[in-house]
C-alpha cells in the first residue's frame, strides 16, 4: 500500500500526530548464512513502555517524531539520527498509523521520548535474533501422538 493510499484511508490523523520509531537490529537468512540488517520500525506505546522497563530488545535507539516528518506524499523520510544503510520495515505506512493511534489513546506515553529527542539507553541485545525471512516447516514427525480414546466420551 502506498503512502498516499494510507493517508486517504486514515482520515482521523494529522501530520502533527506523535509516534516513536526505533532502529532495530534484525537478521536475514540467505543461502544458509545469516546477515545483519538495520530496520526502521514504528514502536507502539505499550511496546515502548515494556522496553523502558528493561526487557531485552533489538532496538538500539528510538526517536520521538510526527507522522508528517516520516510520511510525505509518495515516500518515507528517514530520521537524521538513523544510519544511511537503515531500511524501512514492511508495511511501514500502515504500522506508523497504527503506532500513532496508540499514542493518541495514551498521550502520557509521549513523555517517555519527547518530540524531537532520541533515546538509546535500552537493554539492547541480539542474543535472541529476529530473523525476518524465516519460515516454519511443519513435518509429519512434529505431530503429537494421541491415544485412540483421547476424543471419545468414556
Amino acid at each position: 500500500m502506498t503512502v498516499t493510499k494510507s493517508w486517504e484511508q486514515a482520515t482521523d490523523f494529522a501530520t502533527s500526530n506523535y509516534l516513536v520509531v526505533g532502529l532495530a537490529t534484525c537478521f536475514l537468512k540467505q543461502e544458509g548464512e545469516v546477515h545483519q540488517v538495520k530496520v526502521i520500525e514504528p514502536i507502539p506505546s505499550a511496546a515502548l513502555e515494556a522496553i523502558l522497563k528493561g526487557i531485552p530488545t533489538s532496538y538500539s535507539l528510538a526517536c520521538g517524531t510526527t507522522l508528517g516528518e516520516l510520511l510525505s506524499e509518495e515516500s518515507f523520510q528517514k530520521p537524521t539520527e538513523f544510519p544511511p544503510e537503515a531500511q524501512f520495515c514492511d508495511d511501514f505506512a500502515e504500522r506508523s498509523l497504527a503506532a500513532a493511534r496508540t499514542y493518541k489513546s495514551r498521550p502520557e506515553a509521549q513523555s517517555h521520548i519527547p518530540l524531537g529527542t532520541t533515546r538509546n539507553d535500552f537493554n539492547y541485545s541480539t542474543e535472541r535474533k529476529r530473523v525476518l525471512n524465516q519460515t516454519r516447516v511443519i513435518r509429519k514427525e512434529d505431530d503429537v501422538k494421541q491415544h485412540e480414546y483421547t476424543h471419545k466420551v468414556l
